[in-house]
């Protein structure tokens, strides 16, 4: 079951390198701002993609790291990291469209500890000029 939305983040493609040339497979790197339940965090994406048999539709794996800032009362940073699989379908105006999931882990016993062991469903999109933005829900 579908829960709420924790997660809503923007930012833009940061790098990107051709890993093979047959497919091809490309790795892109992101990074972004935004908030997890009213908290403010950052996030570094990387993700590889790679055409599926379907025309305009890509195969994506990658990893992330979220990390907030000491918090005003001396709290300490947390961080939260991520596995994510997910299906892109590419528009013709050349933005791309993900849809998938990701599996979230943490030690932290802060604001963000509710993500561990977490599983989540996202969305999100890269546009032409390289602009991408992300929400997730939490899977039930």
């Amino acid at each position: 079951m579908l829960g709420e939305q924790y997660l809503e983040l923007s930012g833009r493609i940061t790098g990107q390198r051709v890993l093979d040339v047959e497919g091809p497979t490309i790795e892109t790197s992101v990074a972004t701002k935004g908030t997890i339940r009213g908290v403010q965090v950052q996030e570094i994406i990387t993700f590889v993609g790679r055409p599926t048999a379907e025309k305009g539709v890509l195969h994506g794996v990658g990893q992330g790291v979220i990390t907030t800032a000491a918090s005003a009362g001396g709290g300490e940073p947390e961080m939260v990291t991520y596995t994510g699989e997910g299906i892109g379908r590419i528009s013709p105006s050349g933005s791309v469209k993900w849809r998938g999931s990701v599996f979230s882990r943490t030690s932290s016993d802060g604001k963000l500890s509710f993500l561990n062991n977490m599983v989540g469903v996202f969305e999100s999109e890269t546009d032409a000029d390289g602009n991408f933005s992300e929400k997730i829900w939490e899977w039930k």
